[in-house]
C-alpha cells in the first residue's frame, strides 16, 4: 500500500533516482566512509532488552561480513522496562544513551535514528528478528530494510548540519530531485519531508499547514515554512486550517488519488509527513527535558507530540486530544503540555517533494501487494522475483512467479499467484496456495499449504534444549485483537473460522491456561506445537491449519503448546541465523543466482 497514496502507477524518474542511490550505497558497503560521506552514528531502537540483544547479534554479523559501510558508530538502544513509551519516548531515551556514551562529542554528529521497537503483530515474519532486518528481494548479499534505509538516505549526511534524522523501520521514501538540488537539512529547529497526498490519506497521517510560498509551486522540490502541523486530522479540520491545496490535472505522479491521467480538471491534496530532522540544539533541549522529567509512564508520539508543538500556529489544544492514543495514562496530558511549552516557537521547515512516494510495509497485505504483485514499488525499487535463490520448480495453473528470497525450491513445486517465500527450503512437489507467506521453513516433500495462509518457523531454546515451533494462520487474521474475558473468545476468528470451532477441532478447551497472558487473543493463544526438528514443527502446524480448512480434527493434546508471545520469549536468534546461513551455503553449492527476472 502506498500510504501517501493509493497505488499511483510506476514512475520512471523515481526508478532512475533510486538506482543511483543504490549504486552509491553499494560503493560504500564494506569500506570505511570518509568524514561527512556517511552518518557519524546509526541508532536502532528496540522494545526491550531481549529485542536489543537480537538486533545486536544481527548487526554484528552484518558488520563482520562487511555488508554495511564501516567507520560509522552503530548502536541499538532498548526502551526501559515498564510502561510503553512510544517512539517519542524512545527518541528521548536514545538521546540519553548517546549522552552517556559520548558526552559532548555527539554535539558534532550527524545521526540516523531508526525506530524499530515493537513485535510486528501485523507482519509476524518480522516479529522474531525485527522489522529493520526484514529481507527484501533486492541486492547481493540480500538487502534488508536496514540496508535500504541507508541507501535511500545516502545523500543526506553530506548536506546536513549536526543533528538527528528520525525515521521508522517499516516505511520507504522514494523521491527524485535534480542532481544540482540536493535535499538539505541545515536550518535551525526541525525539518520534515512532505509528500503530496489525497485527503483520505491525510486523515491517517500528519498533515502540514504551510505558509504561502509567494508564487506558483514548480520543480521537484520546494523549501517551505510550516505554520502548523496536524496529526491525523479530519477532512473538516484540513479545510478549516488551510492545509488543502488544489492542483490542475493531470495530478502529480506521486499524488495519492491514483491514475495521473485522470480527466478531472482539479484535485485537492495535502502534504503528509514521513521522516523529520531536528538540529542539535533542539535535541539538546529535549534531552534536558527528559532528564528533568524522570521515568516516563505514558506513550509519547515523536510525530504527534513533537511536531504539533512547532510553528507559529501551534496551540495547546492538541495536548488534551487523546482520540489517537492506544492507552491513556494520567501522565500523558501533563507531559504533552510540558513538551508544547518546551518547543513552542521552534520553527518547522518543510521540504515539499513534488515527485515522491511514501510506502508502508508494516502489514501482511502490504507485504504481499508490493513483493508478489506487479506493483509500482516493485518497479521503482527494482525488486526481483527471485533473489539469492535456487529456483527449480514449475507452477501449474499460474503464469506468475512467486517472490523467492534466499530460498531453495525443489522441482515439482506449485504455487498460486501472490506468494512470498523467504529463507525457506521447499521439498519436491510442495504446493503453496495463492496469496501466502512462507518464512524460515523447511517444508517436507508433497505437503500443501492452503491459500491465504501464513507459515513462519522459529528456532527456540526451551529449558536449555533446541526446539522449534511454527506460526500458522490466515493472512487476514487479526493478531492484535484482544477480548476482555473468556466468554468473549467466541468472537475471535482463525483462518476464516470461529475460534471456538477451531479449538474443538484441535481438542482444546477455553480456560485461563489456554492463553499466555491476560490479553486474550490469537497472539497469546497456546495453540502452536513445539517439536524437536524444524521439519516436524512445520508439518505439525500445517496439519493444525489444514484441520481448520478441511474441518477435520487434529488433536493437539500430545504436544507442548506455545503462543506466539511465548515463542518470541524463547526464540533462539543464533540458530535462526545459522539456518539462514545454511540455506545460503546450499544455494551457493547448487549454483544459485544472486538475482532473477524482475
Amino acid at each position: 500500500m502506498v500510504m501517501a497514496a493509493a497505488e499511483a502507477g510506476p514512475d520512471v524518474a523515481l526508478y532512475e533516482a533510486t538506482q543511483r542511490k543504490l549504486r552509491k550505497f553499494e560503493r560504500l558497503r564494506g569500506r570505511a566512509a570518509e568524514r561527512g560521506e556517511f552518518w557519524d552514528a546509526v541508532v536502532i531502537t528496540a522494545a526491550d532488552e531481549k529485542q536489543e540483544r537480537a538486533y545486536r547479534q544481527q548487526l554484528s554479523r552484518k558488520l563482520q561480513r562487511k555488508e554495511l559501510p564501516l567507520g560509522a558508530r552503530y548502536h541499538v538502544f532498548a526502551d526501559p522496562a515498564g510502561a510503553k513509551i512510544g517512539n517519542g519516548g524512545s527518541t528521548l531515551c536514545a538521546l540519553q544513551c548517546l549522552e552517556e556514551i559520548y558526552g559532548d562529542r555527539w554535539n558534532s554528529f550527524t545521526i540516523l535514528l531508526i525506530h524499530s521497537g515493537g513485535y510486528s503483530q501485523r507482519l509476524p515474519n518480522a516479529s522474531a528478528l525485527g522489522k529493520i532486518f526484514m529481507a527484501l528481494p533486492l541486492g547481493y548479499p540480500i538487502y534488508q530494510m536496514l540496508e535500504l534505509k541507508l541507501a535511500m538516505y545516502v545523500d543526506f549526511p553530506s548536506h546536513m548540519s549536526p543533528g538527528i534524522l528520525v525515521t521508522c523501520a517499516d516505511d520507504i521514501e522514494l523521491y527524485s530531485v535534480p542532481d544540482d538540488t540536493p535535499l538539505r537539512f541545515d536550518k535551525p529547529g526541525f525539518t520534515a519531508l512532505a509528500h503530496p497526498s489525497d485527503l483520505a490519506v491525510g486523515t491517517t497521517h500528519g498533515v502540514f499547514v504551510l505558509k504561502p510560498s509567494g508564487g506558483s509551486e514548480s520543480g521537484d522540490l520546494e523549501y517551505r515554512t510550516c505554520h502548523r502541523f496536524l496529526h491525523k486530522p479530519s477532512l473538516e479540520e484540513m479545510y478549516r486550517s488551510g492545509a488543502v491545496g488544489t492542483k490542475a490535472s493531470p495530478s502529480p505522479k506521486n499524488l495519492a488519488a491514483g491514475d495521473p491521467s485522470a480527466p478531472s480538471a482539479y484535485s485537492d491534496f495535502v502534504y503528509t509527513d514521513s521522516l523529520f530532522y531536528m538540529d542539535h540544539d533542539s535535541a539538546r533541549k529535549l534531552l534536558a527535558f527528559y532528564q528533568q522529567l524522570g521515568p516516563l509512564t505514558c506513550e509519547i508520539d515523536a510525530y504527534g507530540d513533537f511536531l504539533q508543538a512547532l510553528g507559529p500556529g501551534a496551540t495547546v489544544e492538541y495536548t488534551r486530544n487523546t482520540a489517537n492514543v492506544t492507552r491513556e495514562e494520567s501522565q500523558l496530558v501533563r507531559v504533552r503540555e510540558e513538551i508544547f511549552r518546551l518547543l513552542r516557537g521552534t520553527p518547522l521547515h518543510v521540504v515539499a517533494l513534488h515527485k515522491s512516494k511514501f510506502y508502508h510495509l508494516g502489514t501482511s497485505h502490504e507485504y504481499l501487494q508490493h513483493f508478489s504483485a506487479d506493483s509500482a514499488l516493485r518497479f521503482e525499487l527494482g525488486l526481483l522475483s527471485t533473489a539469492g535463490s535456487v529456483f527449480a520448480g514449475g507452477s501449474e495453473g499460474s503464469r506468475e512467479t512467486p517472490c523467492v528470497i534466499q530460498s531453495i525450491i525443489e522441482p515439482g513445486s506449485r504455487w498460486g499467484p501472490g506468494t512470498v517465500v523467504e529463507y525457506s527450503w521447499l521439498g519436491p512437489d510442495v504446493a503453496i496456495g495463492a496469496n501466502s507467506i512462507v518464512s524460515g521453513c523447511h517444508v517436507p516433500a508433497g505437503t500443501a499449504l492452503p491459500p491465504n495462509s501464513f507459515l513462519c518457523a522459529l528456532s527456540l531454546k526451551v529449558n536449555g534444549c533446541s526446539m522449534y515451533a511454527t506460526m500458522a494462520y490466515g493472512v487476514e487474521d487479526d493478531l492484535k485483537r484482544k477480548v476482555r474475558a473468556l466468554p468473549d473468545v467466541r468472537s475471535l476468528r482463525f483462518s476464516g473460522q470461529g475460534f471456538l470451532d477451531c479449538l474443538d477441532l484441535w481438542g482444546l478447551e477455553v480456560t485461563g491456561d489456554l492463553f499466555s497472558s491476560s490479553d486474550l487473543g490469537l497472539w497469546t493463544a497456546r495453540i502452536f506445537p513445539v517439536c524437536p526438528t524444524l521439519r516436524d514443527s512445520v508439518l505439525a502446524s500445517l496439519r493444525l491449519l489444514g484441520a481448520v480448512r478441511s474441518l477435520s480434527p487434529f488433536h493437539l493434546s500430545g504436544y507442548q503448546l506455545l503462543s506466539i508471545e511465548e515463542m518470541l520469549l524463547y526464540k533462539d536468534v543464533e540458530d535462526m541465523m545459522r539456518w539462514r546461513e545454511h540455506i545460503s551455503q546450499e544455494i551457493r553449492l547448487l549454483g544459485g543466482q544472486a538475482d532473477g527476472p524482475k
